[in-house]
């Protein structure tokens, strides 16, 4: 073997190990490297925010949940569902569980879910909404009033809209932005404002000045954390 052809797999054996480093650490839990990748996530949220259209909320006439066609066959709509028959809140349950057991038709028996807007653990599926973080009539009196029915019922299945918390917390929560309420859980409240300002950047949603101010709050967990 030449000496340079030598060197070259030298070369290729060191950049195997390095790759493989770096999958392995990207892949962990916590320390410097999961702090990083929060603080980024939070330093785009708050550039996101200051882009969003301030406004008044508007009009509320017209609205029902019916315009928000939801629940439909999950693999339409970016999940990948464990059985073919599985709707969006089924999706959603078994993505957000720990060992969660799926009978017939994407039917969900059990399982363990952690709400993060509580910090509970529940164990019973019946225990467990399927909330859409910013609410539909919120979305509606920001900007959703004007979309067609296919463009409503793609926000309502979205897996990035939609997140399995606790029924009792996401009935407090009703259609109220961050102005009005927040997760009981402060430790949730980065990840919160985080996830709120992505779905109105997406979806070219405006907030109000309350709004805006709230989320502004709430992203300093993220630097408090």
């Amino acid at each position: 073997m030449s000496k340079s052809n030598a060197l070259m797999l030298i070369f290729l054996f060191l950049l195997t190990i390095a790759v493989a480093s770096c999958t392995y650490f990207s892949g962990q839990p916590g320390g410097e490297y999961q702090s990083a990748v929060v603080s980024s996530d939070a330093a785009s949220a708050e550039a996101d925010l200051g882009r969003l259209r301030v406004a008044e909320p508007g009009s509320m006439s017209g609205y029902s949940r019916e315009k928000f066609p939801h629940w439909s066959k999950a693999s339409e709509f970016g999940w990948s569902p464990t059985q073919p028959s599985c709707d969006a809140r089924e999706a959603a349950l078994i993505r957000d569980g720990q060992d969660v057991e799926v009978g017939s038709g994407c039917k969900v028996g059990s399982g363990t879910w952690i709400d993060p807007y509580t910090n509970q653990t529940f164990t019973k599926p019946s225990d467990i909404d399927t909330d859409h973080i910013v609410p539909l009539a919120n979305a509606w009196r920001s900007g959703a009033s004007k979309w067609d029915n296919e463009e409503r019922e793609r926000y309502a299945n979205d897996p990035e809209v939609l997140l399995s918390v606790e029924d009792n917390a996401n009935q407090a929560k009703g259609d109220k932005g961050p102005e009005a309420w927040k997760p009981p859980n402060q430790a949730e409240w980065c990840d919160y404002a985080v996830r709120w300002i992505g779905i109105k950047a997406k979806y070219e949603l405006s907030v109000n000045e309350q709004e805006k101010a709230a989320l502004t709050e709430m992203l300093d967990a993220c630097r408090d954390g």
